[in-house]
């Protein structure tokens, strides 16, 4: 008895420990047998918000569901030797750009805004307005850098998009069981690279504390921001529960005294006043980020007063319980073209070079009838983006080609502003430009809060935005895509040997 005892007393912490492993393998994928009977017993995960799904799904199971996840699938030719080979190929792809090049990156102020389901509703099948929701930003973009980025997300996945702009990464190179690189790869990392750390090493550390900037009015909480943004090397993310939180960050108050999400215009407040602080102090260019919450779903039918999109609607073929939806966003996003123009004339006014990046991050899944129709997938994928200068940069005037600028996805954004500020190049930068050049945009196209379809196919656009076939790619281009999978495991599994090798360092000026 006393040595079955025993026995049982040894295993049992042993099989609880195998149960618990084999649970987290199970939570982390979505296609396992094993999940699809947890998620018709009631398993709904929220790995946006951990705190929500820790209440409603428990604690330790939120936990096992970001600690055990296969990022990528493995690479067996992954080595020290092999990370070498790939930097030498693209620092000698760098040297060639940066001969053709005159300008320092990091001497430019740099703002990337995520505009929240930014995007043109008129571009969505069977909807139309009479009336222009974006009519400054559509002039804007007859000046200046812009075009349509592909985006992974419809309706929601905004930190995955957000996760592709930071790092250059993109999640079509991830295996289909990680959902939410921010909760699921980024938090369990002891760092990670993201382009902010440019300006980190350019600043010096007597000016650490002002040269990477992130604001959100919301929490940070959401997607773990605050424990990411500390790991990307920002020196604060201010947000509505942050110590100091987020100066200019109020409410929205609608005609019916309900409060909505915060308006652009207010956001963009916290941003003008970072740049003219730092400029009349004299201290170096900034990285900045912000990441706006004024589209936000939902969409209130009595949200907006006056709103002339009910009026200039002429939509046909649109589910009866969208239309409400649709039209109250159409005046969020003439709001927010309204906000936009007028951010830009105050940043004009500034004396120190600043380029913008804005981008909308994903449609609102309010397009029902729309997104039923699978021939519908990229229209419903392509949101809105532009890149543009002040009057203080030489690039004020820049406008890039059609073949470098018409289509596009986020993981590209820091190639193209170097490009549009005609900016030299880290070997990193080079490899997404060259692959820029050959796969304009490129995601893996999911619905419903980013959740990927089941056959996790890759689209691929060209410059044109048709779609690319896999089979139909050049040698070049498929070469191109195998070290971008490689330099992506390198920093989301491997051992980071290509930052240690300096992959990711700007020319010294």
């Amino acid at each position: 008895k006393n040595i079955f005892g025993l026995i049982c007393r040894i295993l049992a912490p042993i099989v609880s420990v195998l149960l618990l492993i084999s649970y987290a393998g199970v939570l982390s994928n979505p296609q396992a047998p094993q999940r699809k009977t947890l998620s018709k017993i009631g398993y709904s995960p929220t790995l946006w918000n951990v705190q929500q799904d820790a209440e409603t799904n428990g604690a330790l199971t939120t936990f096992l569901s970001l600690t055990r996840v296969k990022a990528m699938e493995d690479e067996p030719e992954y080595s020290q030797a092999a990370m070498q080979q790939i930097k030498n190929r693209y620092a000698q792809a760098a040297d060639e750009i940066n001969a053709q090049r005159s300008q320092n990156l990091t001497d430019n102020t740099v703002v990337m805004i995520l505009s929240e389901s930014f995007s043109d509703p008129n571009r969505v099948p069977n909807v139309h307005f009479g009336a222009d929701p974006m009519p400054n930003i559509r002039a804007l973009g007859q000046t200046t850098t812009s075009g349509l980025m592909l985006s992974p997300g419809y309706g929601g996945g905004t930190a995955n998009i957000e996760f592709q702009q930071m790092t250059g990464l993109n999640m079509a190179n991830f295996s289909d069981t990680l959902l939410s690189p921010y909760q699921q790869l980024v938090a369990t990392r002891p760092k990670f690279y993201s382009f902010n750390q440019m300006w980190n090493e350019h600043c010096g550390d007597e000016y650490s504390t002002s040269c990477s900037i992130g604001y959100h009015p919301f929490k940070q909480f959401f997607y773990l921001r605050g424990v990411n943004y500390k790991k990307f090397g920002f020196s604060h993310l201010y947000t509505l529960d942050s110590d100091p939180k987020i100066a200019h960050g109020e409410a929205y108050v609608g005609p019916n005294g309900t409060k909505t999400e915060v308006s652009d215009e207010e956001a963009y407040k916290n941003v003008v006043e970072e740049i003219r602080t730092n400029t009349e102090q004299n201290k170096p260019s900034q990285y900045i980020q912000l990441i706006t919450m004024q589209n936000h779903t939902p969409y209130t039918a009595d949200e907006y007063p006056d709103n002339e999109f009910i009026a200039a609607d002429t939509s046909t073929d649109v589910a009866a319980s969208d239309r409400g939806s649709i039209r109250t966003y159409a005046k969020g996003v003439q709001i927010t073209d309204k906000a936009t123009s007028d951010f830009l004339e105050e940043l004009d006014a500034i004396d120190r070079p600043i380029t913008v990046v804005f981008y909308g991050d994903h449609l609102p899944g309010i397009y029902s009838k729309a997104m039923a129709d699978p021939k519908n997938d990229i229209a419903l994928h392509e949101t809105d983006y532009f890149i543009w200068s002040n009057t203080a940069s030489d690039a004020h005037t820049t406008k890039l080609d059609k073949a470098n600028a018409a289509h596009t996805s986020s993981n590209y954004f820091m190639a193209q502003t170097a490009e549009h500020l005609n900016a030299k190049v880290s070997p990193y930068l080079a490899l997404l430009t060259e692959l820029h050049d050959e796969i304009p945009a490129m995601a893996r196209l999911g619905r419903n809060d980013g959740e990927w379809k089941n056959d996790s196919s890759l689209t691929m656009l060209d410059a044109q935005g048709r779609p690319i076939d896999e089979n139909d790619l050049s040698s070049k281009a498929k070469e191109l895509l195998a070290d971008y999978r490689s330099v992506q495991y390198d920093m989301c599994v491997g051992k980071n040997y290509l930052e240690t090798m300096g992959f990711m360092e700007l020319p010294k000026s």
